[in-house]
This record gives C-alpha cells, sequence and structure tokens, in this order.
C-alpha cells in the first residue's frame, strides 16, 4: 500500500471519533432540554454544568480532528 494511500485511511479513521463527539453533544443538549421542561425553575442552576458538559464534549471532537490532521500532514 502506498503511504499516501495509508495516510488518507489513516486520517478517515481518526475521524470516527467525532461520530462519538456528535452524539454526546446531543444527549448533552436533550438531557437540558428535558430538565427545563420537567423543572423550569431550575434553568440557572443547570446551565453552568450544561455548558461545561458541551465543552468537554466538543474538545474530543477537536482532537480527534487534530489528529486526523497530524496523520494526514504529518
Amino acid at each position: 500500500m502506498e503511504l499516501e494511500a495509508a495516510k488518507m485511511i489513516g486520517a478517515g479513521l481518526a475521524t470516527l471519533g467525532m461520530i462519538g463527539a456528535g452524539v454526546g453533544v446531543g444527549n448533552v443538549w436533550a438531557s437540558y432540554f428535558q430538565a427545563i421542561a420537567r423543572n423550569p425553575a431550575a434553568k440557572d442552576e443547570i446551565g453552568a454544568s450544561v455548558w461545561i458538559g458541551f465543552a468537554v464534549t466538543e474538545a474530543v471532537a477537536l482532537f480527534a480532528l487534530l489528529v486526523a490532521l497530524m496523520v494526514l500532514f504529518g
């Protein structure tokens, strides 16, 4: 197998981590909206936790993208 083909396959496989991050972000926001629907008064209390969870989950996607770019251009 040629080196360029191996780089492309490796970069493609490295981006599969972004699928899990997308599912995680969806779960974070779905849980947030469900919690707000059940108890609207708790919106201010859980708002910061939602943003922290979103940021950590999105960081996983950025790390997967970074690894893919390192494989592709490294």
